[in-house]
């Protein structure tokens, strides 16, 4: 944090201060009327809600380590780094290799597979494995995160992308704690595997199910649109 506050910091102002208009109720909801007048976004935003909602599997790592594993608290925070080490290592892939073309089949195509290995995991019972398959979790998120990121900064004219932005933090902020809800209340209900192979079939018919819903950002070519 400290030094990303520090790189911040570097970061200089640019233009002249002009006035500020007076707030209005109508200001507050924008960001929402701005999303749900545009496919792309509400389908990007929602895609990122929903798979979230039914891909909390890390609340789960836990009992995984405890009961199906049985590797201990070290193994745990094993387990609990995978998703993390898979995200950092494509995101540094992505840096010099950027996303430019077929955004939105590789966005579905990145939950899908985010899906798959989701089950693999439930089903595993496999040390090597269960770390794979986090592994891939994290790499997988990561490029959908980017391209989702991207497509709603990108089509969001400026005066308004705070608002649309703040909108995208309450639902993806929300969505991870109650897909971690879910996962639990889950567990509860039908055990443990059940859950986590539930949450990838669900994960799945998102994607599916957005495909068809949202068939223009199924069909998004270039990532930032010229």
């Amino acid at each position: 944090f400290l030094v990303a506050i520090a790189l911040l910091l570097t970061i200089a102002p640019r233009g002249s201060a002009s006035g500020k208009a007076p707030v209005k109720l109508s200001d507050v909801f924008a960001g929402f009327v701005f999303i749900r007048r545009r496919p792309i976004i509400l389908g990007a935003i929602s895609l990122d809600m929903m798979s979230v909602l039914f891909g909390g599997v890390v609340a789960l790592l836990p009992i995984v380590a405890a009961d199906v594993l049985e590797i201990g608290p070290s193994g745990l925070g094993i387990l609990r780094s995978m998703p993390a080490v898979g995200a950092v290592m494509v995101s540094a892939w992505l840096s010099y290799m950027p996303i430019r073309r077929h955004a939105g089949p590789k966005l579905f195509g990145a939950v899908i597979v985010f899906g798959l290995a989701t089950i693999c995991f439930g089903l595993s019972s496999n040390l090597i494995l269960s770390l794979l398959m986090l592994w891939i979790i994290g790499a997988s998120d990561v490029i959908s995160v980017v391209i989702r990121q991207t497509l709603v900064q990108g089509d969001t004219p400026n005066e308004i992308r705070g608002r649309v932005s703040a909108v995208n933090s309450l639902f993806l902020g929300a969505s991870n704690e109650l897909g971690e809800f879910e996962s639990g209340a889950t567990a509860a209900l039908f055990g443990l595997v059940p859950a986590i192979v539930l949450g990838g079939i669900g994960t799945i018919s998102v994607a599916v199910l957005w495909a068809l819903m949202f068939p223009q950002l199924r069909k998004r070519d270039a990532l930032v649109d010229p």
